[in-house]
């Protein structure tokens, strides 16, 4: 560790004072800075100043962790399963009332989304990489374990949707035209894809946090 390194991380040291996270956050800083580091060449003398531009001062790094010191893993954990969620019963709410009251307005909605389903995944995907990215960038390397929970929870009425379709517990001729094979394929591939996206977000978010 240089002496620029030592100096810094020490500042950040104290300015962070007592926290039950504070090894985690020294951690995330010390990896950073050994990118930083290896990454550009840097003048020995101007390492400290560097630094500084580069990620802001101790006791301003500090200041920012306190703030953020509000913001729980549990709050961030059902904030995405509860905007999750929502999403399906949107989407049950929908499929009911265009079904059962045929309304014109619902009736063009309905076709207007049928016809956009593509783009409408990628926002949720989209959705899903968010939910990394601020895990990350709030909670920093301690956040893996939350991202890795909150996943299992939130992906719970993903399954059970694509159970209840398969087996035809709800009346099967609601979802068409959606129900063809290549919706299908895209349903898989899109679930597939929402677990590594998120781990993606997750890093980078991890990555703009320090």
């Amino acid at each position: 560790m240089s002496v620029a390194e030592q100096k810094f991380i020490q500042e950040l040291d104290k300015e962070i004072g007592n926290r039950a996270d504070k090894q985690t956050i020294l951690a995330d800083y010390e990896a950073h800075i050994y990118e930083l580091l290896n990454e550009a060449t840097i003048d020995e003398e101007n390492e400290y100043e560097e630094l500084v531009a580069r990620l802001g001062s101790p006791r301003d790094i500090a200041e920012l962790w306190a703030q953020e010191a509000s913001i729980t893993p549990k709050k961030t954990q059902w904030l995405f399963v509860v905007i999750n969620s929502l999403f399906f019963v949107g989407g049950v709410l929908l499929t009911i009332f265009y079904n059962v009251f045929h309304w014109n307005w619902l009736e063009v909605l309905w076709a207007g989304l049928t016809e956009i389903t593509s783009i409408i995944m990628l926002v949720y995907i989209f959705f899903w990489g968010l939910l990394g990215y601020e895990i990350g960038k709030e909670f920093g390397h301690s956040g893996r374990k939350l991202l890795r929970k909150t996943f299992m929870i939130s992906v719970i009425p993903n399954v059970l949707l694509m159970y209840i379709i398969t087996f035809k517990l709800i009346p099967y001729e609601w979802f068409q035209p959606l129900l063809s094979v290549r919706f299908i394929i895209l349903c898989i591939i899109c679930t597939a894809l929402l677990y590594p996206v998120s781990m993606l977000g997750y890093k980078w978010g991890r990555k703009t946090s320090v």
